[in-house]
């Protein structure tokens, strides 16, 4: 860090607390349910990932370029959970509320990179569903796996990039007035608005953030669902143009169930009183990582017919080795 806090060669003491105190909710009894109810939803979200990523690694039917997408959000729902709800259970059910210094930019980078990564995934499916839908015949052309394998790869430099900057900023700030940040976890606006010197180019991140991360990529997903309402009104019936949008809705409803609340937290947060946005912006971190694979077995047709192959496959290897078991006992 010392490359950052050097500034046009000349040689920059900033004030760095030794740790930082996480004060979670104020003033609400029996708030250990609530974070026990955190660790349930967080178990759910880790089986129902990890078996969304398993049956897209076991079944080959399901290697398209679609599914890569598919595959990276499991990811990126698995790890955000796994790097968020395990450090809140240690802070407020075991009591550790002390958090040094670079431990809480290290957990600041990965909670963001994650949460970030979940808005640009949801554009990447956007496209795939744009393209499916309008140029069906040129899917296959446009829609490659190289394609999409550098699409999912160019979102997330942009997003670690984008969330170090964040990072890489916080260590040029001194932090003289206090070390308690009120929320749930190393939040970037609680952590900068800490500091005794100048932190504008952190407000100006802060404001810049959620119009680059969440309101431009929500604005192309809204536009490329109108544009397929609009292509489907003009060259197909109803019935098809019906049969076409079913397609999309898993894909609108891990849209909604993702922006909605993370837009009232990033666009209203001076406004929202601590405890409601820290229970806003908690759910908003945990359960769309854990419906959306419910979401995707209920509403893909194709992961529920790998389901019942891989269900019926074992089921056979398990008859199977009965059947063997039982004709060696019976020769024994």
């Amino acid at each position: 860090m010392n490359l950052f806090n050097s500034a046009l060669g000349r040689n920059i003491t900033f004030v760095h607390p030794a740790y930082f105190i996480i004060t979670g909710f104020i003033g609400i009894s029996n708030i250990k349910y609530y974070y026990i109810f955190l660790f349930f939803v967080f178990i759910v979200s880790v089986v129902g990932n990890a078996a969304v990523m398993v049956v897209i690694l076991l079944d080959h039917n399901l290697r398209s370029p679609k599914y890569v997408a598919v595959f990276n959000l499991a990811f990126v729902d698995l790890l955000g959970n796994t790097a968020l709800v395990p450090k809140v259970l240690d802070v407020f059910l075991f009591n550790n509320p002390r958090i040094p210094f670079n431990d809480c930019l290290t957990y600041l980078f990965f909670c963001y990179t994650c949460l970030s990564m979940q808005s640009f995934n949801l554009v990447a499916l956007a496209y795939d569903r744009l393209i499916a839908i309008i140029f069906p015949l040129h899917y296959a052309v446009k829609v490659t796996h190289r394609f999409m394998f550098s699409l999912i790869l160019s979102c997330w430099l942009f997003v670690i990039l984008a969330v170090l900057i964040c990072v890489f900023l916080l260590t040029r700030l001194s932090f003289c007035k206090s070390v308690i940040v009120n929320s749930y976890f190393c939040d970037h606006g609680q952590i900068y608005r800490l500091s005794c010197n100048d932190h504008f180019p952190n407000y100006v991140v802060s404001c810049l953030y959620p119009v680059v991360i969440f309101w431009l990529p929500l604005a192309f997903i809204l536009l490329s669902y109108f544009y397929i309402v609009c292509t489907l009104r003009k060259v197909a019936t109803l019935q098809q143009g019906l049969k076409a949008f079913k397609t999309c809705i898993g894909h609108l409803l891990l849209v909604a169930i993702y922006f909605i609340p993370m837009l009232i937290t990033f666009t209203m947060m001076a406004d929202i009183q601590p405890n409601a946005r820290i229970i806003n912006l908690s759910l908003t971190s945990v359960f769309p990582p854990m419906l959306n694979p419910i979401i995707y077995v209920l509403q893909t047709q194709e992961i529920k017919e790998s389901l019942k192959r891989i269900l019926k496959i074992e089921k056979c290897k398990k008859k199977i080795h009965r059947n063997v078991c039982a004709e060696v006992i019976s020769t024994k």
